[in-house]
């Protein structure tokens, strides 16, 4: 198997965009295309695992502060260049931290939708109190949506929560301000008539379910979904803050929490978001991975396990499947 990783525009350089491949490397049985900046890339790359990867060479990148729409001009960005690559059968799957915006419309434009899907949706997991996981879709690829394009959000969801999280029978849940029917908007109520003749379906969900484990696909419109996201996130990092302030306030809480360091560590890993390492573009031709501009090094050898599990399942033939059966 062949990973293209885009070395450029994550927020800490290519430092840890490497040291997370270099450990994917060591554990998981794959080819790396590393596309960016030759003069800063080779230098971190050990003689040991040179055989194991390729460096591209790319004079430019997407900043963060750039515009999306400008990608497809810059041919010579290494976005750009590592998507030609999954393009022309030259690898498997692409994973980036560099620029979101820039990933996905070049994703969509040089690889193409999958045919019967209206809108390609980012996924992403969230962590549930009864130890699995909740996929939720969409977290930010499309901010305004037509019924249709959930109905499509839900399909995919439901075969990727089959095919990668090997869900036997993956339930589905329409993300509402309450589970009655008659709950929603006007796009919600749309879409609860279009998924209702599905057997997966099981209605309306509110946002506590996505962390109850009662259901494991949860539907909403991109803008929704990354106020979820975000707003989780920072649940977490609050939570996180707030307990170490209470437990250096006495001598008997730092004594507590010494003896619970290993129920802290694990709390810690279920919901640090370098755990999952990466978002899913769901709806394109090829797996593509976006990550997190922050991510670490464990992010991204998450986020290229997720690759692999992409191009294992074969998911991205399968979502094709279900389309043409729809």
């Amino acid at each position: 198997m062949k990973i293209v990783v885009d070395a450029m525009g994550g927020d800490y350089g290519v430092d840890p965009i490497i040291e997370g491949t270099l450990q994917a490397l060591q554990k998981r049985e794959f080819h790396a295309l590393i596309v960016g900046d030759q003069n800063l890339i080779t230098p971190l790359i050990p003689q040991s695992l040179s055989s194991q990867i390729q460096v591209i060479h790319a004079n430019d990148f997407i900043r963060m502060e750039d515009q999306a729409s400008s990608a497809i001009k810059r041919q010579d960005s290494s976005i750009f260049r590592g998507m030609e690559i999954l393009r022309q059968d030259q690898a498997d799957a692409l994973v980036s931290a560099g620029h979101s915006g820039a990933t996905m419309s070049l994703a969509t434009l040089r690889l193409g939708r999958i045919s019967g899907v209206s809108r390609p949706a980012i996924c992403t997991t969230m962590p549930t109190s009864q130890g699995n996981h909740t996929l939720v879709l969409d977290v930010g690829a499309n901010t305004d949506c037509k019924p249709e394009y959930l109905r499509d959000f839900a399909l995919m969801g439901y075969e990727y929560a089959k095919s990668v999280m090997q869900i036997s029978n993956p339930k589905v849940g329409l993300l509402s301000n309450g589970e009655e029917e008659t709950k929603g908007n006007e796009l919600t109520k749309e879409t609860f008539t279009l998924l209702e003749k599905y057997p997966f379906f099981v209605g309306n969900v509110e946002g506590k379910n996505i962390f109850d484990g009662s259901v494991n696909v949860v539907v909403c419109d991109g803008f929704i979904g990354n106020l979820v996201l975000k707003a989780s996130e920072g649940v977490a990092q609050a939570v996180g803050k707030i307990l170490k302030q209470e437990i250096q306030k006495s001598f008997l809480s730092k004594i507590g929490a010494a003896l619970m360091r290993g129920a802290f560590h694990k709390l810690k890993n279920k919901i640090d978001h370098s755990e999952y390492g990466g978002a899913p573009l769901l709806g394109v031709n090829k797996p593509v991975i976006i990550s997190h501009g922050s991510s670490n090094a464990q992010a991204i050898e998450c986020a290229i396990y997720q690759a692999l599990h992409a191009i294992e399942s074969d998911v991205c033939q399968k979502i094709q499947y279900i389309f043409k059966e729809a």
